[in-house]
């Protein structure tokens, strides 16, 4: 599978915001949204100048997390005020495929793994699973390219 592929299911949108926004507007942004991260771009100096000639960067929420840190931002808002409460948890005895997809419909990262007694066992993010069916897939086309060659 190709890009190509990729966009022409999902389609060709992508929000932007001015470099010269402030990481207020790039929070609204990302919440109002509900993505990950924005493209920045500079205004267009000429009428049908190339979109990415004005791509001067991404933005994304881990970028936001390091500012804050650097910059020593307070932030006294309490966990309790800013968390999610409505959390989707999976079993270990869940396949990847069906994990991906519950990830997948929910937009969601991040998956706490709790057992049949409720104890918190881990948690998965959706590079785990990404890396999980890679690797597997791997595994798959190194045996079958054995079997053709023998």
């Amino acid at each position: 599978m190709l890009l190509q592929d990729i966009l022409r299911t999902k389609g060709p949108a992508v929000r932007t915001i001015s470099p010269d926004a402030t990481l207020d507007d790039v929070v609204h942004e990302l919440v109002d949204h509900n993505i990950g991260s924005l493209v920045v771009c500079r205004e267009a100096t000429t009428d049908g100048e190339d979109p990415a000639a004005r791509m001067v960067g991404i933005i994304t929420e881990r970028d936001i997390l390091r500012a804050c840190a650097a910059h020593k931002v307070p932030l006294g808002i309490r966990v309790s005020e800013a968390m999610t409460t409505d959390v989707f948890t999976a079993s270990p005895s869940d396949s990847v495929a069906k994990v991906m997809g519950l990830m997948t419909e929910k937009r969601i990262r991040h998956l706490p793994v709790v057992n049949n007694q409720g104890q918190l066992c881990g948690i998965v993010s959706i590079g785990d699973l990404v890396k999980s069916q890679h690797d597997q897939m791997a595994v798959e086309n190194h045996y079958l390219k054995s079997y053709i060659q023998s």
